[in-house]
């Protein structure tokens, strides 16, 4: 495991807050020469709701592994592309009291869980942090979206009881709620301290493509739509 918080701690930054939505509209007059129109998009969603290991935290968002497998989706021309609602500092808590309204704006499916570590960080106790992802988990199910769990690990200074508790419970919840499930997001990373920031607890923008990669063959099975849900990977 990569030395001290650095497999975790990347996951606390600001203070969470929603994004404001936008608006546009045209108008064309029948005299008037049409000019270009927004079709809508079409293609279902993929929403991912993580903390800042998902935000692209220090980074610009297209370099973040999240846009990086969007960009994929657009180069293989499949109806699918990723919407980001990551935000830095994110706890499981948050996300579930989250996940109604962003379940109904987004209408995914194809939904990614990527919470539990900041709780982790802050020793909460886990039968909360089950209950929370569990309810995120059912409510994406219960709206006819797919679910991909992701998991990660707390540093060994946490204790060994805390720590294999904590980084089973994703799995544990995968396999009960039937969703797919992705053990350890860093894992193709986390031995490489040249793949972290300088405060060695974010992965570098050079590092997302690993990220991406890794997450790839679980998500991947899940955008077929007359596909099983994808297997759990790893252990």
């Amino acid at each position: 495991m990569l030395g001290g918080a650095a497999l975790l701690a990347g996951c606390s930054g600001p203070t969470p807050s929603d994004g404001d939505p936008t608006e546009a509209s045209a108008a064309a007059t029948p005299a008037a020469k049409a000019g270009p129109v927004d079709r809508p998009d079409t293609r279902r969603v993929v929403l991912v709701m993580g903390d800042s290991l998902s935000a692209a935290y220090n980074l610009a968002p297209e370099q973040g592994w999240v846009a990086l497998l969007d960009a994929r989706l657009r180069a293989e021309g499949r109806p699918w592309r990723m919407v980001n609602a990551s935000i830095s500092g994110e706890t499981s808590a948050g996300g579930a009291a989250r996940i109604a309204a962003s379940l109904d704006e987004h209408r995914p499916g194809v939904l990614v869980v990527e919470l539990g570590a900041n709780d982790g960080l802050r020793g909460l106790p886990l039968e909360d942090t089950r209950r929370n992802l569990e309810a995120m988990v059912r409510a994406g199910r219960a709206a006819g979206a797919r679910v991909l769990v992701v998991g990660v690990r707390l540093p060994p200074n946490y204790g060994p009881e805390y720590t294999e508790r904590f980084f089973a419970q994703f799995g544990e919840i995968a396999a009960a709620e039937g969703a797919a499930h992705l053990p350890f997001l860093l894992e193709p990373i986390a031995m490489d301290d040249a793949a972290f920031q300088a405060d060695r607890l974010h992965p570098t923008a050079e590092a997302q493509p690993r990220i991406a990669d890794h997450v790839w063959p679980v998500l991947a099975p899940l955008l077929d739509e007359t596909g099983a849900q994808a297997p759990s990977t790893g252990a």
